[in-house]
Order: C-alpha cells, then sequence, then structure tokens
C-alpha cells in the first residue's frame, strides 16, 4: 500500500542528536504537505534574488547566498538520495559529506540565479513524487547514514527542517525576504 501516517512524527531514536534542530523546526504532522508548501515558497524566494542580491556575503568567510542556496539543494539530493536507498531497503552505511568541501567545490558562485532555482524545483519535486508514492512500511525503514542509524521518515523531516533553518538564515543574516 502507498502512503504514509500523518499523524506520526519521528522518534528521537529515529535520527542522529545533530539532525535533531532540524527536527525541531518541524511541529507538522503531515511532513509530506509542508514540503510541498515550502518548495512553493523557496521557489518564489529564488525568483526574487537578483544577481547582485546573489552574490552578497553578509561577511567575509561566509557562504554568499548562491552558496546557501546550492548547499540546501546539495542536502536535498543527498537526504532524498539517502531515503530512496533505505526506503529500498539499503543495509550500508550511506556516506556523509563535508559541506564546505561540497560548497568549495560547486563554484555555485559561477551559476546563474535562474539555473539554481531550476536545480531546486527538480530536485525537490523528485523527492516529494518518490516520497509521496513510498509503501507506507517504508518510512519507519531503518537505516544508518555516516554512521548513524535514521529512518526514512526522520529523513522527511530533515529535509523540511534544514531548509527551514537556511531560509531563516537567509532572513535573519542575509536580509532576503524568505
Amino acid at each position: 500500500m502507498i502512503g504514509y501516517d500523518t499523524a506520526m512524527r519521528p522518534e528521537a531514536s529515529d535520527f542522529s542528536p545533530a539532525f535533531g534542530r532540524y527536527v525541531s523546526l518541524c511541529p507538522e504532522e503531515d511532513v509530506l504537505s509542508a514540503i510541498e508548501l515550502q518548495s512553493s515558497e523557496t521557489q518564489k524566494a529564488l525568483a526574487s534574488v537578483d544577481e547582485t542580491r546573489a552574490a552578497y556575503r553578509y561577511a567575509a568567510d561566509k557562504w554568499s547566498v548562491k552558496e546557501v542556496f546550492g548547499h540546501m539543494i546539495d542536502t536535498e539530493r543527498i537526504m532524498g538520495y539517502r531515503a530512496i536507498c533505505i526506503a529500498r531497503g539499503e543495509t550500508e552505511s550511506l556516506p556523509g559529506f563535508d559541506e564546505q568541501t561540497y560548497a568549495r567545490n560547486a563554484g555555485y558562485d559561477a551559476w546563474r540565479i535562474g539555473d539554481l532555482a531550476e536545480a531546486y524545483a527538480v530536485t525537490r519535486r523528485s523527492n516529494i513524487v518518490a516520497l509521496r508514492n513510498l509503501p507506507a512500511d517504508a518510512w519507519d525503514r531503518r537505516g544508518v547514514a555516516n554512521n548513524n542509524p535514521v529512518t526514512v521518515r526522520a529523513l522527511a523531516y530533515i529535509l523540511l527542517g534544514h531548509e527551514r533553518h537556511h531560509l531563516g538564515v537567509l532572513r535573519e543574516r542575509y536580509h532576503l525576504g524568505v
């Protein structure tokens, strides 16, 4: 049966404590609806940023607006991949990633903001469709990512909360109206 129980949130044992701050940003029980709504909001935010504003850094050693969005896309891809692997029954530990190395090697400052917007939209949409069509029992499958246990359900909440966190940073530190 395809679907998930919208009344179930992940338990603390379903994810690494390092992700607790992201899950705590998600009071919703219907995580898929929240992810879909967030997608629309983030796409509007991306559309409102011009190339000059996209290059802004609030400090010399901080990511540019483009790099923040690029990091959000990288994380979306990685967490989505982890969710699919675990949903399919992967038993091997999935690799971690160093966000600073990824950001440094991605070259996001050279991307057009429109290309970042497109990459975000297709990546998020792909994850929404994949999550929406998981068998009900897949949501509680447990796997290992970066040597930590995690469930598919927790990964969906991490996707939502991670993006909320960075949208908050863009509002507070970069003064974007997102």
